[in-house]
């Protein structure tokens, strides 16, 4: 049996989270056929199969054209039940309050396209965490992101559904013009944010 994945044109870590994915709802023995256009995606998909402990190959059908080839390795879906259960005996989730804190419209230093796209791979893959964040906050240029017209603005919104908080600066929306473009979540104060924070177990800022 194959699955095929068709991940070709979509930025990091999406190809991953896909096939990490399909491997998880897949059986052993499964052959998982991933389509990408780079070769970063084949290397991070070369460590999530090590990860995994799963078979893994791979050949350039193009100039910009890879196949993937990860073979399942998991248990049976009875093994799965009780390692499920021995995970939760063991309290794996520890329950901590994250904070995410955006203050930029872009991810890191350097080229503002690149920043721009790293910085919607990063609201992605939030999505896709076993344990979602309490709370995610926007200031300065970060307020564009939870505006209209907004690249993560779908995924916000789906973090939103989760009950993760999605809180923006009123100050900054004020400042950028953008008071009546808030497309996501709530308005706040500077208090606000600075007790959030302060009542976070883990604050991450990309």
């Amino acid at each position: 049996m194959e699955t095929k994945i068709d991940a070709r044109g979509m930025a990091c870590p999406k190809p991953v989270i896909l096939t990490k994915k399909a491997m998880d709802n897949g059986r052993k023995g499964e052959e998982i056929c991933v389509l990408v256009d780079n070769t970063i995606a084949v290397e991070n998909l070369r460590k999530l199969a090590a990860s995994q402990k799963a078979d893994y190959k791979f050949r350039k059908k193009g100039e910009k054209e890879y196949e993937v080839i990860l073979t399942v390795q998991q248990e049976t879906d009875e093994a799965k039940v009780q390692e499920t259960v021995e995970l939760e005996n063991c309290s794996i989730k520890t329950g901590k309050k994250t904070v995410v804190v955006l203050s930029s419209d872009k991810m890191g230093e350097g080229e503002e396209k690149l920043g721009k796209i790293l910085i919607k791979g990063f609201v992605y893959a939030l999505t896709q965490l076993e344990q979602l964040p309490s709370a995610v906050l926007f200031y300065n240029s970060g307020a564009f992101l939870s505006c209209e017209d907004s690249p993560v603005l779908e995924d916000l919104k789906l973090l939103e559904e989760e009950g993760v908080e999605i809180c923006t600066c009123g100050t900054c929306l004020e400042f950028y013009g953008l008071k009546e473009k808030l497309a996501v979540g709530n308005v706040v104060n500077m208090y606000q944010i600075v007790q959030t924070q302060a009542q976070a177990d883990l604050i991450l800022k990309p």
